[in-house]
């Protein structure tokens, strides 16, 4: 039983207009509200997506193909729709620069934070302007350049050294995975690159992510060191809510989404967050990434999410309280109780993880029986949940499609390899005017 009670007359929007239908964080959001009897809609890209099939959804509503200009007026029609004040839950960057920037319209239908800046969100969320925030508020962060030529790319590497983190900018502009091809694959957010070739290769396709290649010092991995912040900031820029947590695991690994995170106590990194986070009169959900610098103290921040973490539900406290029933509580008008800690509990994301930790098994970083170790004191799971077991059967049918697709394809382009085999001569049609009389 939870020690507080959310308004069940305020139902809950969550917004998600990045397409990602294995987007494990949409789900925790419809399950923590829908649990605690708030009645919970969706803007999703379908609804053959798993988290449109749970059970604590009470309607989905299917994105159009380029949301563009007409989000704001089909978000008010659904505000007019569902009846009631509403709680808006943005769960991608898109989403959440958009909410921010049209927020003194969408307050019409919706509760949501309102910055007092509404270009604050924006900075935030790009890597280069974090940077540069970074500097200013005395904040450690990695030495990051943003070439403008090919030269300025090779002094870069150089400067920094090898290997390196590359990021786009603003990576809400990359275009969506679907879209990649076998000669072109998806542009990821954030990658390790290990060679200038491998540098250059990224930087000759800024054209296509639409945003600024940005190439980061690689803060060398140490043990228990990666680690991220999620909290709830109030309009007078008070922290009501917020929790730390290590990065075991990720995926990909070594530069990605947590993938086996585990709520531990960092007051270092608290402090660094409220400071950071309050100072510059932050409202609404944050998740911030930070890296432990080996051999010293500081922590340097990664990146700034403006927005709602995938693995928020590995900070559900003693009392049920989540980041996002804060939020819910705080925007309609109700105290937002204490934390109450549960150090030691796990998040597992079940897609990810597995083969995260073969890969590093067979390059003899992880032991079999390390990875049966580190499950232990797992409390929540990204997908499975014997109250809602939908959602986590389709997105392993829709995995295994996926991979049944990639094996079509990769036959597909070694075929036509072949094929284009050096030696091979390719057959000419036969022209209609030489056959058969």
């Amino acid at each position: 039983m939870s020690g507080f009670g959310l308004d069940s007359a305020v139902p809950a929007l969550v917004l998600r207009i990045d397409r990602n239908p294995l987007h494990h964080g949409t789900l925790g959001a419809i399950r923590s509200l829908g649990r605690a009897g708030v009645e919970v809609h969706a803007v999703l890209e379908d609804r053959g997506v798993p988290a449109a099939r749970s059970r604590y959804l009470r309607r989905v509503y299917p994105m159009g193909p380029e949301p563009g200009p007409v989000l704001l007026g089909g978000l008010l029609r659904l505000g007019e729709r569902i009846g009631r004040p509403t709680l808006l839950v943005t769960m991608d960057d898109a989403g959440a620069l958009f909410a921010a920037e049209n927020a003194e319209a969408l307050r019409e239908r919706f509760l949501l934070p309102v910055p007092k800046d509404a270009g604050l969100p924006r900075r935030l969320a790009d890597k280069q302007a974090v940077a540069e925030l970074c500097r200013s508020w005395g904040v450690p962060h990695p030495r990051t350049e943003a070439p403008a030529d090919a030269l300025g790319l090779r002094a870069a590497v150089a400067a920094l050294g090898l290997p390196l983190i590359a990021k786009w900018a603003r990576p809400w502009l990359l275009p969506a995975a679907a879209t990649a091809s076998a000669a072109a694959p998806p542009l990821r957010s954030t990658q390790v690159v290990r060679t200038r070739a491998e540098a250059e290769a990224l930087f000759a396709r800024r054209g296509e992510a639409g945003t600024t290649l940005l190439l980061q010092e690689l803060l060398p991995e140490s043990p228990q060191g990666d680690w991220f912040f999620h909290g709830y900031f109030d309009a007078a820029g008070r922290c009501l809510f917020g929790a730390t947590g290590r990065k075991d695991r990720s995926w990909p690994p070594h530069a990605g989404l947590t993938a086996l995170g585990r709520w531990l106590p960092n007051p270092d990194i608290f402090g660094l967050a409220e400071r950071l986070a309050g100072g510059i009169g932050y409202h609404g959900v944050v998740d911030l990434d930070f890296r432990r610098e080996p051999g010293t103290d500081r922590y340097h921040l990664l990146d700034f999410n403006p927005r709602l973490g995938a693995q928020f539900r590995l900070f559900a406290d003693g009392s049920g309280l989540d980041v996002v029933r804060a939020m819910h509580l705080d925007l309609t008008g109700r105290r937002v109780p204490a934390v109450r800690p549960r150090p030691g509990r796990g998040f597992w994301v079940e897609n990810y993880d597995p083969v995260g930790a073969l890969r590093l098994m067979r390059e003899g970083e992880l032991a079999p029986a390390a990875f049966v170790r580190s499950l232990r004191g797992v409390g929540e799971r990204a997908w499975f949940a014997a109250d809602d077991p939908v959602p986590f059967a389709l997105m392993w049918r829709q995995l295994a499609a996926r991979g049944a697709a990639r094996a079509l394809r990769g036959r597909a382009r070694r075929r036509a390899d072949e094929e284009q085999a050096p030696g091979r001569v390719p057959l000419e049609p036969i022209a209609a005017s030489e056959g058969p009389a």
